[in-house]
């Protein structure tokens, strides 16, 4: 798997055209669902456990969740004509605060999926004429569309899902050897096992 460029490392050119907003809406209605599938089947250990200092996948999970009231509030600022959007605090310490792990899966899952409805619900109602409104990212110093802001949520979903993905490979990867080759040799990846 190729290594996951950390989020603060990446640019966004923000030019996504005014007519992909119903497909970028599209996207951010589906991170309920592909987190779910995603979490599917994972054991409580495997949910909970951390890989060296990173979040667990219930922590990755969990802070998909504590991000959506500053992309709800961005909306909010984007709509009433903002000169420049919230900041984010730098330092995610309402996920690193939650206690993700010990909270059930089931109530993280469901408390994403009813905020993230909300959030698609405004996107949806949006007057076409505010889709490319903007205002100054704080960090990125350029001007974010509500298009923009969209495909960020989209994009900020993808970026921690893979970060999932990636941990449910270092969980697989204490699986006995000949399970791996089992797996991969169905789906034609035998050889980067080979010596």
């Amino acid at each position: 798997m190729l290594r996951i460029k950390p989020w603060l490392e990446r640019d966004f050119a923000f030019d996504t055209p005014r007519w992909m907003f119903p497909h970028v809406v599209e996207r951010v209605r589906g991170g309920p669902p592909r987190l779910e599938e995603a979490l599917r089947n994972l054991s409580g250990t495997e949910l909970t456990e951390r890989l060296e200092s990173a979040w667990s996948i219930q922590e990755e999970a969990g802070h998909l969740l504590d991000i959506e009231p500053l992309m709800s509030g961005r909306l909010d600022q984007l709509i009433q004509g903002a000169a420049a959007l919230q900041a984010w605090d730098g330092t995610n310490e309402a996920t690193w605060n939650a206690n993700h792990n010990a909270c059930q899966l089931h109530d993280i899952l469901e408390a994403f999926r009813s905020s993230r409805q909300l959030f698609v619900g405004r996107l949806d109602e949006l007057p076409e004429e505010l889709v490319e409104r903007s205002a100054l990212h704080p960090r990125l110093k350029k001007p974010m569309r509500i298009i923009d802001l969209a495909s960020f949520v989209a994009e900020h979903d993808d970026y921690h899902l893979a970060r999932i993905a990636a941990a449910k490979l270092g969980i697989r990867s204490t699986f006995p050897r000949n399970a791996v080759y089992r797996l991969d040799s169905a789906l034609g990846k035998i050889d980067r096992h080979k010596k």
